[in-house]
């Protein structure tokens, strides 16, 4: 019986394990607190390893490069593709809000105001990139601090030369070991994620899929045209690749990414999927994907570019090219700052909506609005996030020489 299990791909594991937690929240909705165990549980695991795997995988990642003016071309290139992403994805958003227009006539002042406090101003978000104490920045998952870390430590060994040479195989040894451990949990994603739907359903019941479903439509549609088009018409122009091989591919990452509505939880997937089935050197997405995990928020600033354009619908602010402009240039920098976690888009809506002139009290009632029904939004809405990952890193390993085409064209590796 154990091996029919493991001979079954594990994205069909996870789609099983997803439509049985949906049957059992809409059927016998009681029993879904008491598997929801397992869900934590598998989340909690899945996130002890992001920290380490960050911290070590982009310092190995940089140290497989070996020269050193590798390093600026393939940043450089990377946080390029990840802006250009991000601001098409702020556009699409407000693009598909002004079309199917969700947020007119919504009672959102029926909604129990949640006030989300102040947002962390900007300065405090550059300084708080160079962590006091590395230590204290690994407990917190502070990801851009341990990015930070993490290039100096890479880049420091880079240029040490020789002397460098027993650290840099002690940093692959530990991205090794650290991966291996990854694919013994992605083990127990079935599990997990039966847990976590059956919650999340459970806890909103049907009106999930019915209260808020305009809103639910232009998510759900703006992710669709950033992933069908935008992702695919990178991998074909730039990239020069196949675009169903790429999908094909990925498919346990973005599975991973809609049961766990997390880009960080989703990175040791990713990582694993991008060097078994697209033939990504090592060297190019244990560096690309953890900063992508940070700034790579395609579905992050969709939404806040949706949720934007849906407040000033409800609450009848005229909408105008200033406006629009604003809520782009906001919203793009409000994603790249968003911490990978769920529901973490909501906490950056004050400062996009406060640059348009809509108040703190008015932005708590959006808030309180939504909330109840924002787990499944968010888990939608991650999926671009992930697939906006891995197409850069595929586009960049393209470029860098270090894509195996043999593998990225192979069937799948499960």
């Amino acid at each position: 019986m154990m091996r029919r299990w493991f001979a079954i791909p594990l994205w069909k594991r996870v789609l099983g394990g997803l439509v049985l937690g949906l049957l059992l929240a809409l059927v016998w909705p009681e029993a879904a607190p008491k598997v929801a165990v397992f869900g934590d549980l598998f989340v909690r695991a899945i996130r002890m390893l992001v920290a380490p795997i960050v911290l070590v995988t982009i310092a190995a990642g940089i140290t497989s490069l070996a020269d050193p003016k590798r390093l600026g071309p393939l940043g450089g290139r990377t946080v390029g593709l990840f802006a250009l992403t991000t601001a098409i994805a702020v556009s699409i958003g407000m693009a598909v809000a002004l079309i199917v227009e969700p947020g007119v006539a919504a009672p959102v002042g029926t909604a129990a105001p949640k006030a989300l406090g102040d947002p962390v101003p900007l300065y405090d978000q550059l300084v708080g990139i160079v962590p006091l104490n590395i230590v204290d920045a690994l407990a917190k998952g502070d990801m851009l601090a341990l990015i930070f870390v993490a290039i100096l430590v890479g880049v420091g060994t880079v240029l040490t030369g020789e002397a460098g040479k027993p650290f840099a195989g002690l940093l692959q040894s530990l991205s090794a070991v650290l991966l291996k451990i990854v694919g013994l949990v992605m083990e127990a994603t079935p599990i997990g994620v039966f847990a976590l739907i059956a919650n999340a359903v459970a806890a909103n019941g049907a009106a999930v899929f019915v209260n808020i479903g305009w809103l639910a439509l232009a998510v759900v549609l703006g992710s669709a045209i950033q992933i069908i088009l935008v992702h695919s018409l990178i991998l074909r122009l730039l990239a020069r690749l196949p675009v169903f091989t790429f999908f094909r591919g990925i498919v346990d990452a973005l599975v991973v990414a809609f049961s766990t509505a997390s880009s960080s939880a989703t990175l040791p997937v990713a990582m694993t999927v991008a060097g078994r089935n697209l033939g990504i050197s090592s060297s190019v997405y244990s560096t690309v994907l953890p900063l992508g995990a940070s700034i790579g928020k395609d579905g992050t600033a969709m939404y806040v570019g949706l949720l934007s354009i849906f407040s000033l619908q409800a609450f009848g602010v005229p909408i105008d090219a200033g406006t629009l402009a604003i809520i782009l240039l906001t919203g793009a920098l409000a994603a790249f700052g968003t911490a990978p976690v769920p529901s973490a888009s909501l906490f950056m809506l004050a400062a996009v909506l406060s640059a348009v002139g809509v108040p703190p009290e008015q932005t708590a009632l959006i808030v309180g609005f939504v909330l109840p029904f924002d787990r499944l939004l968010d888990m939608t809405r991650t999926v671009p996030s992930a697939s906006a990952n891995l197409v850069v890193a595929t586009t960049v390993a393209r470029w860098e020489g270090e894509l195996d085409q043999a593998v990225y064209r192979a069937p799948p590796r499960r």
